[in-house]
């Protein structure tokens, strides 16, 4: 089998149009923006891009450096967008539910997501996710997606609660030092850790199992720095320009003085 071979991912094949359906006709009763239809179908199309390639095939069965790709895309990339392209009426609605208030508390969805992150990457369950891509793989591939979308929530939803700038800032850079350890670790360790690599049928790029490693948990760490930096320092710099009035008053009060 060629490594290089489009693949025909059942899942993707699947799920996207049934997402897609759904947020068609949920347009109808929420209408939404531009901007926020082309947000979440930009998410679609980022998944439909890593399964439905080579990265898909190169993922499945010769480098971590692509599966990593794709987690990244399912647990933080595609998840962002969806959740950015739902209308407020929707999450509102969606937000109403009890499950879904407690879920997209900041202290249960960024548990719940770094807990979904570090259990899928110990050996024995990324090993087995992989020599079972029909099933057990598919539960790890969605488990990413709906805790990807969980962590988003509070940033990008202000229902079921409303977080100030400062608030968002914080979790977002507690989300980066709390995840950013499983790409250092992959990084550093000395040897590969997940059997399904190193023993590739064919070792592509030159790349042995452990640079592969390394080079995949590099890619990873440098991504959420990258990704979550960028939007902590948005939320920040917002933070900061909502205090310039206050901090103008205080100044001219004590000027007064």
């Amino acid at each position: 089998m060629s490594p290089y071979r489009w693949g025909w991912d059942a899942e993707a094949l699947g799920l996207v149009p049934a997402l897609s359906l759904g947020y068609l006709l949920a347009l109808r009763r929420f209408p939404a923006s531009r901007p926020r239809i082309a947000a979440f179908f930009a998410g679609q199309l980022l998944i439909l891009a890593v399964f439905l390639t080579p990265v898909e095939t190169i993922a499945l069965r010769y480098l971590l450096t692509m599966h990593l790709l794709q987690n990244v895309v399912l647990a933080e990339w595609a998840p962002a967008l969806v959740v950015a392209g739902l209308s407020p009426v929707l999450a509102a609605r969606l937000a109403g539910l009890r499950a879904m208030r407690l879920l997209t508390s900041p202290f249960a969805a960024l548990p719940i997501w770094l807990a979904v992150y570090f259990a899928w990457h110990l050996p024995w369950p990324y090993d087995t996710a992989l020599r079972h891509p029909g099933s057990i793989l598919h539960v790890e591939h969605l488990s990413y997606l709906a805790a990807g979308c969980l962590v988003w929530w509070p940033v990008l939803q202000d229902v079921p609660r409303v977080l100030s700038p400062a608030a968002k800032a914080v979790y977002l850079f507690a989300a980066f030092v709390l995840a950013s350890p499983l790409g250092l670790l992959l990084a550093l360790l000395p040897r590969p850790l997940y059997d399904v690599y190193e023993h590739a049928p064919e070792r592509l790029w030159g790349l042995s199992a452990a640079t592969d490693q390394q080079l995949a948990g590099i890619t990873m760490a440098s991504e959420q720095a990258v990704v979550f930096f960028a939007v902590f320092a948005f939320f920040f710099l917002r933070f900061l320009h909502d205090e310039e009035p206050a901090l103008q008053l205080e100044r001219a009060t004590a000027t007064r003085r």
